[in-house]
């Protein structure tokens, strides 16, 4: 099995997995998820590669193990960040003259977990360097927490063990395993997927609830009943 470079040879799947062996792989998962440190590590390729190594032989840890651990090192790293935005996030962001992060973000960032959070907490598990930062915002702007457990756990199941599964299933063809590199960038394409047909559909119904609230060319406004005062002529 062959790989080219996506980045830096110390940050290929590879290179991480014969270097820190199955618990650096969670720990990875763990500081990806929800350790600002943690954005640039690459979770779906190396979450890949896991189980493709696994079906290869070349890993001897059991992949239902494996999977495992992963999960459980996702939810809690999206456990931690959330619990860091949330205790710290707003003394080093909200403060008005911060460069960083500003109140009116905070706010906005509130009012777009309100309404698609749930969603938001799936979807950005597979999004990189958006999943690192999505569980901390969550907790700065203070997302009700039963909502954020029960996403966390749905997205750190579906991403952890959906990802592991895949290179583990696809692991088993011969073009797969020396094509590595080219499925890798697939994956990555794959993972962008989720968040543009959200956004296209986000844009379509903006677009009809655009004209259904417009009022037409040349036609006047109603105006508001005046009331009339006890000054006004009888």
């Amino acid at each position: 099995m062959t790989t080219l470079a996506l980045g830096p040879s110390w940050l290929e799947p590879n290179q991480l997995i014969d270097t820190f062996g199955p618990l650096g792989v969670m720990a990875i998962v763990f500081a990806e998820s929800g350790l600002l440190i943690g954005f640039f590590l690459p979770g779906d390729a190396l979450l890949f590669t896991t189980g493709l190594l696994i079906t290869s032989g070349t890993m001897s840890q059991p992949l239902w193990l494996m999977v495992l651990g992963i999960v459980a090192a996702a939810i809690i790293g999206d456990q931690v960040g959330y619990l860091f935005g949330r205790k710290v996030g707003p003394a080093l962001f909200n403060r008005p003259d911060s460069k960083l992060f500003k109140q009116e973000n905070v706010e906005k960032a509130h009012e777009f977990f309100e309404k698609y959070g749930p969603k938001s907490l799936v979807l950005a598990r597979f999004v990189p360097v958006v999943r690192t930062f999505t569980p901390i915002i969550a907790g700065v702007s203070r997302m009700n927490y039963r909502s954020f457990l029960i996403f966390n756990v749905l997205g750190g199941v579906l991403w952890g063990a959906g990802v592991t599964l895949l290179g583990s299933w696809l692991g088993k063809s011969a073009v797969v395993r020396d094509n590595i590199e080219a499925m890798l960038i697939g994956i990555v394409a794959l993972s962008v997927l989720p968040i543009v047909i959200e956004y296209l559909r986000a844009r379509s119904k903006a677009k009809k609830a655009g004209p259904a609230g417009s009022v037409p060319d040349g036609a006047v406004a109603p105006q508001a009943p005046v009331s009339r005062g006890r000054h006004a002529k009888r």
